[in-house]
């Protein structure tokens, strides 16, 4: 079959679009459809003048339509079978670019899925190939189609053509020789990688995320853009989230944040949020936006929720941090990766705040408790538990000082009206056994870090 044959069919399978139009087409769209149709004719005995006539076309259409996808088509498959692998690239940019707005998604779908058809199909010369920048003609398309099949989450599709592009980047590799010292090899699978990498991420599949991370970062033989790290980076941030390992993750976002940054991604806004959720959870004492990269961005509109939040956190201020996070629920809460762990951002703050109001007393009323932490009741046994498992030496320490300064002291720092007091109040003794048992293994968590803290406590006291 002819290259004039293999357009022609190619028009065929489109034509269930072209003859479902109202048949009362304007002057203009008469007169688009005969130079395409008369550039095709010139194909096969004068490519230039074709060329020519199927740019007019697209000049022809101001708002792309059509006429224009199709223009585009034809001068894209000149251009490739001819050689010129540059311009045929520019064709296929410009394709890419009107696809939304000049047909529907299904008749895009599938002349893109011929094209892809028609590159890997085709032989290319020597002279041809060399024209090829760092990636191959093939692997942009590939690439591009990859990204558009991870935005739509069409994952099966993806996989295939992540498939195709590491076959193409062994070969290459293979040919080279050498392939451990190639940047230009390193560089194009760090490319494929940060595709992988995304599709696991959004899969939390974090089995083949974490040995993908760890091979990311394992090639050295790369240049790659920063933009294409700050992706690797970010989603590694979210693999160490999801375990639980706030500080690998603030470690990684920085460095997600400091690459988008020297992209000029957009990006880099949404992974400052993550960083300042991240830096909350690993109960950082460093603001994250004392240093010089983040500086900037403290007063930006989309960040000053969060500068407002992570100071109440910093100062344990429960109170002040729930009311920003309600005043901001909109643009905090619009993004699902912070709404999922936001919870556990607040159970950290008020375990924190636990330890700071407890510090004067010996003996507390529940209910007191959960008033100054304006907490649902229901919810105090889970705290006490997970405060149990995950209380620090600090806090612990602390708290058994404060239970060994006696009586006498504690008294005078007791308020009547708090609640706090000699007896058992009326809220304590309609808790279950359960929550004794819960509050006397906590006593003895902090009970044996007492022996080492009650000396300095006392000579804290007689400097005072």
């Amino acid at each position: 079959m002819s290259d004039f044959d293999d357009d022609f069919m190619d028009d065929v399978d489109e034509a269930d679009f072209e003859y479902e139009e109202d048949d009362s087409e304007n002057d203009d769209d008469i007169d688009l459809e005969n130079v395409y149709y008369g550039a095709k004719a010139l194909i096969e005995d004068d490519q230039e003048e074709a060329l020519a006539k199927f740019q007019s076309v697209v000049d022809g259409e101001p708002e792309p339509g059509k006429w224009a996808f199709k223009a585009h088509k034809q001068l894209f498959k000149v251009t490739f079978r001819s050689g010129n692998l540059p311009a045929a690239l520019t064709h296929y940019r410009n394709l890419l670019a009107i696809v939304p707005t000049a047909v529907s998604r299904n008749d895009s779908e599938k002349s893109i899925n011929n094209l892809l058809d028609l590159v890997s199909g085709q032989s290319l010369s020597g002279r041809a190939a060399a024209q090829c920048s760092d990636l191959t003609f093939l692997e942009h398309t590939n690439l591009k189609l990859a990204k558009l099949y991870l935005d739509r989450g069409e994952y099966a599709r993806l996989a295939k053509v992540i498939k195709l592009l590491h076959a193409k980047c062994r070969g290459d590799a293979a040919a080279t020789g050498n392939p451990s010292d190639d940047q230009r090899q390193g560089t194009q699978l760090l490319e494929i990688y940060a595709l992988e990498i995304q599709m696991y991420s959004q899969t939390k599949n974090n089995k083949k995320l974490k040995e993908l991370y760890a091979q990311c970062l394992a090639i050295k033989s790369a240049i790659p853009s920063p933009r294409i790290m700050g992706i690797i980076r970010e989603c590694g941030g979210k693999m160490y989230m999801s375990e639980g390992n706030w500080k690998e993750a603030n470690a990684a976002f920085f460095d997600s944040f400091k690459n988008y940054d020297d992209a000029g991604s957009s990006a880099r806004i949404q992974v400052l949020k993550y960083l300042v959720l991240s830096s909350m959870l690993a109960e950082s004492d460093i603001n994250p936006f004392d240093s010089q990269e983040t500086k900037p961005y403290k007063t930006d509109s989309e960040i000053v929720a969060m500068t407002d939040l992570v100071a109440a956190y910093q100062r344990k201020d429960i109170r002040e941090f729930e009311k920003i996070l309600r005043k901001n629920h909109a643009t905090i809460m619009s993004d699902a990766f912070i709404r999922e762990y936001i919870d556990d951002v607040l159970r950290s703050i008020r375990s924190q705040a636990i330890v700071s109001i407890i510090q004067p007393y010996t003996r507390m009323d529940l209910g007191y408790l959960a008033q100054n932490l304006k907490w649902i009741q229901h919810n105090r046994l889970e705290l006490y538990h997970e405060r149990v498992a995950h209380v620090d030496q600090a806090a612990a320490a602390a708290a058994a000082a404060a239970a060994q300064a006696g009586a006498a002291e504690a008294g005078k720092a007791d308020d009547g009206g708090a609640g706090a007091g000699a007896g058992a109040s009326a809220g304590a003794a309609d808790d279950t056994q359960s929550m004794y048992a819960v509050m006397n293994q906590w006593c003895g968590s902090v009970t044996k870090v007492s022996e080492t803290v009650v000396g300095k406590l006392a000579t804290q006291r007689v400097t005072a």
